[in-house]
C-alpha cells in the first residue's frame, strides 16, 4: 500500500535556501547515486534521509517516483517531522519512508543521516531466525551492535515509530525482520560505511552457507579483538571511503549536483 504525504509548501521568501541546505542536497543526491552504482536499489522504493542544519528539525528525502539514478540535489524534498513538504515539489513523499526515518530523526539527536535498503541478501538474512552471524570478518565487527525490529506490515502507521525507536535503543544498525537493513550516522559517510559493513556481513554469511561446509566459528576472544580494533580512526575512515566513492561517481556522472 502506498500513501502519499500531504504538502504545506512555503514560498522561497518564507524559507530561503541556505548554503548548508544546498550542501546537504548535493551530498545526499550523491549518496543516492552511489547506492545506484552499488545496486542497492528497489525500483522507486526505499529511502536515504539527511537532516538540514538549522533551528527546526527538517530533513531531505527522495521524491517518490524517481529511480535513484535520476535524483538530483534540486529534486530532493524538504520535509519536517510531521511530514509536511516545506518546499514546493512536483513529486510526493512516500509515507512508509517518512514513518521510519522521522521516527529516528525525531528521537535520536545525533541521527543526521538514516539509510534503509531492501537488498536481496539483506532481506534474506532478516528472514533468518538467528539473524546476523558473527562468524565472518564483517559480522564480527557488528557483534552485539545490531538491533532487531519485528515486521508489523507496511510501515505506514505512525504508532510504529515508538516500537521502532525502542527496538533501536543505542545501536546504529538495525535489521528489520523479514524486511531489510537500516543504519544511521552523525553524517552521510558514517551511516554509509555502517550500512556497507552490515551489507557485506550479510553477503558473506549467505555465501558461506551456500558453500555447504561446516562454518568455522570465531572465538569470543577474536570477536572482542575485532570489536576493539574497529574504533580508532573510524571517523577518518568513514570520510575517506565516502570520498573515494564520490570520486568514482564524479568520473561517471556529476549530474547529481544539479
Amino acid at each position: 500500500m502506498t500513501i502519499y504525504m500531504p504538502t504545506a509548501a512555503r514560498t522561497a521568501k518564507e524559507l530561503p535556501m541556505t548554503e548548508a541546505e544546498r550542501q546537504a542536497r548535493v551530498e545526499l543526491a550523491a549518496c543516492y547515486r552511489i547506492f545506484d552504482m552499488l545496486g542497492w536499489t528497489e525500483l522507486i522504493f526505499n529511502h536515504i534521509t539527511l537532516r538540514v542544519p538549522g533551528s527546526e528539525p527538517r530533513f531531505l528525502i527522495n521524491p517518490f517516483g524517481l529511480y535513484y539514478r535520476e535524483i538530483t540535489a534540486s529534486s530532493l524534498v524538504l520535509i519536517d517531522l510531521e511530514g509536511n513538504v516545506l518546499r514546493e515539489s512536483k513529486w510526493p513523499v512516500n509515507r512508509a519512508g517518512f514513518v521510519i526515518h522521522s521516527a529516528i530523526h525525531g528521537a535520536v539527536a545525533h541521527a543526521h543521516c538514516v539509510m534503509h535498503t531492501h537488498t536481496t541478501n539483506g532481506i534474506a538474512v532478516s528472514c533468518l531466525k538467528e539473524g546476523l552471524s558473527s562468524d565472518n570478518f564483517y559480522g564480527a565487527m557488528l557483534h552485539d551492535r545490531v538491533a532487531y525490529h519485528e515486521l508489523q506490515g507496511v510501515t505506514v502507521d505512525l504508532s510504529e515509530r515508538e516500537s521502532l525507536v525502542r527496538d533501536l535503543g543505542d545501536k546504529q544498525v538495525m535489521i528489520l525482520r523479514n524486511h531489510g537493513l537500516l543504519s544511521w550516522g552523525t553524517n552521510v559517510a558514517e551511516a554509509f560505511l555502517r550500512l556497507w559493513t552490515l551489507q557485506r556481513a550479510c553477503d558473506v554469511q549467505l555465501a558461506a552457507a551456500l558453500a555447504g561446509g561446516e562454518i568455522n566459528r570465531l572465538s569470543p576472544q577474536v570477536i572482542d579483538r575485532m570489536l576493539g580494533e574497529s574504533g580508532p580512526g573510524e571517523a577518518r575512515t568513514n570520510q575517506d571511503v565516502f570520498a573515494a566513492m564520490l570520486r568514482l561517481l564524479d568520473a561517471r556522472d556529476p549530474s547529481y549536483r544539479d
